[in-house]
């Protein structure tokens, strides 16, 4: 998609900072953090939502990113968050989907 902000990222039309890429995921710092670790992990190929996914196993993918993220950010000791929304009531602001990988303080619970 030629407007999707997370595929312009992808492909390195906009600056973000990176923190894991491979051939079909990358991992960046939230511009927007809810805590002192927030990530997004995303995956290259364009899906709106969890929805639109044919191959699951890319969920797979994202989870195994998130771990071995959560351990070099020293969240692994007291815990993390993931999380994927999907569709608007549940949070999803940006069409395309995405993991959030969020720790480094206590969360509250919705």
């Amino acid at each position: 998609m030629n407007d999707c902000i997370f595929c312009m990222i992808a492909k390195g039309e906009l600056p973000s900072t990176k923190l894991y890429e491979d051939d079909s995921l990358i991992a960046i710092r939230d511009i927007n953090p809810v805590a002192p670790v927030h990530v997004l992990i995303i995956p290259k190929a364009h899906y709106n939502s969890v929805l639109e996914l044919d191959d699951t196993a890319i969920i797979g993918q994202m989870t195994k990113v998130a771990k071995v993220l959560a351990v070099e950010l020293g969240i692994c000791e007291d815990g993390f968050r993931l999380a994927i929304n999907t569709g608007k009531d549940a949070g999803q602001s940006v069409e395309h989907v995405h993991m959030h990988l969020i720790g480094g303080k206590e969360l509250p619970w919705p």
